[in-house]
């Protein structure tokens, strides 16, 4: 009896061990299809914030303030250094029928920008509209009123201590002032400047390719700002930008010697006129304000559409001939505001040549 009593307890102990032990393997099971759902669904949550960066606007992110960095555009100052970096470039006639570019940089880190030129007030108008911090060196009597009248966060180089703005001995003055972005923002956060934007860009980009289908063929574009500067464009298919010439010569990077390219480039008819001042240097004004015919051209296409600009601290919207904004390609983009008299050529290879300018006809 005593020994039967003994099996009985033998077999209750076995029976529970193995309870437990099916109760570990299950736990231990529960808990690795656990794990293993928790590693593949943050695997896929992983993929799916990779993905949604990859949809986010590149060319226009993060919350720097922009700086606005006046470009000498004289032949004697050819190279200039950060053209391909900025975000945005604005080419208007100045003086002497010259133009004068006005570089747009936002994240990113360059060691040379240049050569740096002096202020035009009309410039400050895209300054503004962009939420940069001006940068020149030097300014026009004009630009110093609107400046002040402003209220412009701006960095003057003629004005600085010596170390944000450098002459280099490869060019000669005043052709050779550069400077950084480093050296910018040093100076910036010294005279207490806003930093961060939370603005939203001029341009409406977009992540999905724009191909403007129903755009004319536009594989070389033309644009004489004045009889002694023309700038034009050489669409590269296989790389899907736009290779820019100056007076028929092909612009470069100062330090790198890399084509300077672009994604868009926009058009603006709108007519400069000369000032009446005591200097008489025969400095220009731009009748900007309204709105006005031009030209969105990416991706070897182009159509017509409509700048319109409501006051110098307003954002220009740029719109197709349907009144519906313009979507604009994720990249770099050269604004080319020239006047209405302007014969721009837009010329394509399919088919046949096209030639024309008839926003103005």
């Amino acid at each position: 009896m005593g020994k039967e009593k003994g099996g009985v307890k033998l077999l209750i102990v076995i029976l529970v061990l193995l309870i437990i032990v099916a109760g570990v393997i299950l736990a231990y099971k529960i808990m690795q299809d656990k794990n293993d759902t928790e590693t593949i669904s943050g695997e896929e949550n992983n993929e799916q914030v990779a993905v949604e960066e990859e949809k986010k606007v590149q060319i226009f992110s993060g919350n720097d303030r922009p700086f606005a960095v006046m470009i000498d555009n004289h032949s004697d100052a050819w190279p200039q250094a950060g053209l391909n970096q900025a975000y945005m470039v604005y080419e208007i006639i100045v003086e002497g029928g010259e133009t004068r570019l006005m570089a747009l940089f936002k994240g990113v880190d360059l060691d040379k920008i240049g050569p740096v030129r002096s202020a035009r007030h009309y410039f400050i108008d895209y300054a503004m509209e962009n939420d940069a911090i001006y940068v020149h060196f030097g300014q026009s009597p004009q630009a110093q009123s609107d400046i002040k009248k402003y209220d412009i966060d701006d960095i003057n180089g003629i004005a600085e201590d010596g170390t944000t703005f450098w002459r280099v001995k490869d060019k000669y003055a005043p052709h050779n002032a550069v400077t950084s972005t480093e050296k910018l923002l040093e100076s910036a956060k010294s005279k207490n400047y806003r930093t961060t934007s939370t603005e939203e860009s001029v341009l409406h980009y977009v992540t999905d390719e724009v191909n403007l289908e129903d755009g004319q063929v536009a594989d070389t574009i033309t644009i004489p700002h004045s009889d002694l500067q023309t700038v034009t464009y050489e669409y590269d298919k296989e790389k899907q930008v736009y290779v820019r010439y100056a007076r028929g010569e092909e612009q470069t990077d100062w330090d790198t010697e890399e084509p300077v390219t672009t994604k868009n480039i926009i058009i603006t008819f709108c007519n400069n006129y000369t000032l009446s001042d005591s200097e008489n240097k025969g400095r220009q004004g731009l009748k900007n304000i309204g709105t006005f015919d031009g030209y969105y051209i990416t991706n070897g296409r182009a159509i017509q559409i409509q700048c319109i600009k409501n006051a110098r601290d307003e954002k220009t919207i740029y719109q197709d001939m349907n009144g519906n904004e313009i979507q604009v390609n994720d990249g770099n983009t050269f604004v080319n505001i020239c006047p209405t008299s302007a014969d721009v050529e837009i010329e394509g290879t399919e088919d046949i040549i096209e030639t024309t300018n008839t926003v103005n006809e």
